[in-house]
């Protein structure tokens, strides 16, 4: 079969659950309970029903309770899919994302935020995984090797014309390719620098924190991160026992997972500045541009760092132009894939501030690696004050998991956009009938007989 021939002949999802709430892995002092999740799309390659090997894979992320609604959605955007040309799809990614966000009846359920855009999001790096597979190139090389032209034909500019106008985006792509080639043999040997929060659950006991924190720095990271935010007392006791594991030298994030007020925010964090901090992420709602403005203005020289839960490129806008962020964090799967990630990468790098992707969740670092380093290597031109966040958890599940050596991220180099779930994982934490989970149902029937 001729790849001119191939369609999508299958849209394929999956409710994946994994137990992590019963170690306490991921608790901060929103969420205590999480249950790291991925609602997951395989996009099926052949023609006239026969499939021919090839499969783009993607997903969005949540914690548990509620996964079945996101898979719901992508299901929903399932007749958008079926029987697409794929050299179509792959070749201009930007048209399906545009059809997508363009159905006036799913689009009445945002428009460009919630659910309905997260299952966009999965579908549309289901695609650019499929693109870069077919490439036979890593995602970030993929998007790097891209002329600047088409990478600005990817990008959605309304709603932040105001700030980036496709001249704007085509001139910083242009200057970003001066001394590519040098920056990806760098990447290639050195990595991307990572920072780690495994040490600072919320639910982990102080003497977890000081033996994961004192690894975190043999490991050769130079920033680890704290959840904060629950009970003030308790904050202090731990920051204080992370500054006197990791000395003088090691950056010390903290994050309050959006727990407070403006005011408390402010109070908080001041409360804390003698441990440090060198930002404070999502000290307060994630839609509250002006009480971010607020905050950096009233803790400086701490900064303020958010954007794991920023439900589209406008609010990123409009962070930017408020002033109210020192460190904007993309996701790879909260907005609208690949082509809406482009967008804030530009937004930042107008801006000139640096990006520090969230990864705090399953398969987050398998995926955001790809955007800072394409970042890094084609546009920013820069690894100052960047790092990408970095859990140890769940990474065994997925068929080309990161790989971090001496606190850096080191390239991938397996085609694609490193998504592809193991097929036992997927049949072992499906959820409510996958093998895991049927047997934790067993097990919670015969204690309760």
């Amino acid at each position: 079969m001729s790849s001119s021939a191939a369609r999508i002949i299958a849209v394929d999802t999956y409710d994946i659950r994994f137990p992590t709430s019963r170690e306490l892995d991921g608790s901060d002092a929103m969420n205590p309970d999480p249950d790291y999740s991925a609602a997951y799309v395989v996009l099926r390659t052949g023609s006239d029903d026969t499939a021919d090997g090839l499969e783009g894979h993607g997903f969005t992320f949540t914690i548990g309770r509620g996964n079945d609604v996101q898979v719901a959605a992508i299901e929903a955007l399932r007749p958008h899919i079926l029987g697409r040309p794929v050299d179509e799809l792959c070749a201009d990614p930007g048209a399906l994302s545009r059809d997508l966000i363009g159905d006036s009846q799913l689009r009445w359920l945002g428009p460009e935020k919630g659910v309905m855009h997260m299952a966009i999001g999965a579908v549309v790096n289901a695609v650019w995984d499929l693109a870069a597979k077919r490439a036979e190139k890593p995602l970030w090389q993929l998007l790097a090797d891209a002329t600047p032209e088409w990478l600005v034909s990817q990008v959605d500019f309304r709603y932040i014309a105001d700030v980036l106008t496709p001249e704007d985006a085509l001139r910083l792509l242009t200057e970003g390719r001066e001394g590519v080639t040098e920056r990806v043999a760098l990447l290639k040997e050195r990595g991307f620098p990572g920072y780690t929060t495994s040490p600072g659950w919320l639910g982990y006991s102080d003497e977890k924190l000081t033996r994961l924190a004192r690894q975190a720095v043999a490991d050769g990271f130079t920033q680890i991160k704290l959840k904060v935010g629950a009970d003030l007392a308790d904050d202090v006791r731990r920051c204080r026992v992370a500054r006197s594991v990791v000395g003088p030298d090691i950056r010390v994030a903290i994050d309050a997972n959006q727990r407070w007020n403006v005011d408390e925010a402010i109070e908080w964090t001041k409360a804390l500045a003698e441990f440090d901090p060198y930002w404070i992420e999502e000290p307060t709602s994630p839609d509250d541009v002006l009480g971010h403005a607020a905050i950096r203005k009233a803790i400086a020289p701490v900064k303020v760092a958010t954007g794991e839960h920023v439900q589209n490129r406008i609010i990123f806008k409009q962070l930017l132009q408020a002033g109210a962020i020192d460190v904007l964090q993309i996701d790879a799967a909260r907005v609208g894939g690949v082509n809406e990630n482009l967008a804030i990468l530009l937004l930042a790098a107008k801006f000139g501030v640096p990006v520090c992707p969230h990864a705090g969740g399953v398969g987050l670092c398998e995926l955001v690696q790809h955007l800072s380093m394409f970042d890094y290597v084609a546009l920013s031109g820069t690894t100052e004050d960047r790092v990408i966040e970095y859990v140890d958890h769940l990474h065994a599940h997925f068929l080309d998991p990161v790989v971090i050596r001496e606190g850096h991220y080191m390239a991938p180099t397996s085609p694609g956009f490193s998504a592809t779930m193991r097929p036992e994982s997927i049949a072992e934490f499906t959820f409510p009938g996958g093998t895991f989970w049927a047997a934790d149902l067993d097990r919670q029937k015969e204690q309760a007989a």
